[in-house]
């Protein structure tokens, strides 16, 4: 009886309302310092780092306690610098806790060298341009020479200079193509097609003088 007349005095409960405040007040500390340590209430505002340098996204990141690491290199965009960022994760305005990584895409220095594929030379002009411009190519000039094919690629050149099957351009380079103008005359020469037109307007005239007879 003695036991339960205590659990029903004064002074038990004196010391359950202690032993309640005093959890109480223990666990608002705990959680106090644990917002404390992990920085739940200091928030930073990420940067816009696109178009900058390594040297002032280093800059800027070291001034708001925050790191980066670079994930790729995308294809390169004439657009942006030269191993500048051209992405970043999280984006710019999102907000991040102390020491956060910032993960970085960086613009190469320069457009990447295509390798010119075969069997191009004697295909049609329809086959060999959808082929180099998905190769990433620009297509240049078009011109004419004699051959017996019409609309046949003939030559490719660069810059004046004889592209090769094999040969490694600069993505977007333009390609200028020399095609057959079907007219019969393959292989000859400036001074053999003077000739051959020479011989070809003595002829017609003979026709016309006979005609007119």
């Amino acid at each position: 009886m003695s036991f339960f007349r205590f659990l029903f005095s004064k002074t038990f409960l004196i010391q359950l309302v202690l032993a309640v405040l005093a959890l109480v007040l223990i666990a608002f500390i705990i959680l106090k310092w644990l917002d404390f340590s992990t920085n739940q209430d200091q928030r930073i505002t990420v940067p816009n780092l696109a178009r900058l340098s390594l040297d002032k996204v280093d800059e800027q990141l070291g001034e708001l306690d925050l790191r980066r690491e670079i994930l790729d290199s995308a294809n390169y965009n004439p657009e942006y610098p030269p191993y500048s960022v051209i992405d970043q994760v999280p984006l710019p305005g999102k907000q991040v806790k102390e020491n956060r990584k910032i993960y970085l895409t960086l613009n190469p220095s320069g457009f990447t060298k295509v390798e010119i594929p075969e069997n191009l030379i004697r295909r049609t002009r329809r086959q060999v341009e959808p082929t180099l411009r998905s190769l990433g190519f620009e297509i240049g000039t078009i011109s004419y020479k004699p051959d017996v094919a019409k609309d046949v690629v003939l030559e490719m050149r660069h810059k004046g200079e004889l592209v090769e099957p094999g040969m490694k351009l600069m993505k977007t380079s333009k390609i200028d193509l020399i095609l057959g103008d079907g007219s019969g005359r393959y292989g000859m020469d400036e001074e053999d097609e003077a000739e051959t037109t020479a011989e070809e307007q003595i002829i017609n005239d003979l026709e016309e003088e006979e005609y007119d007879f």
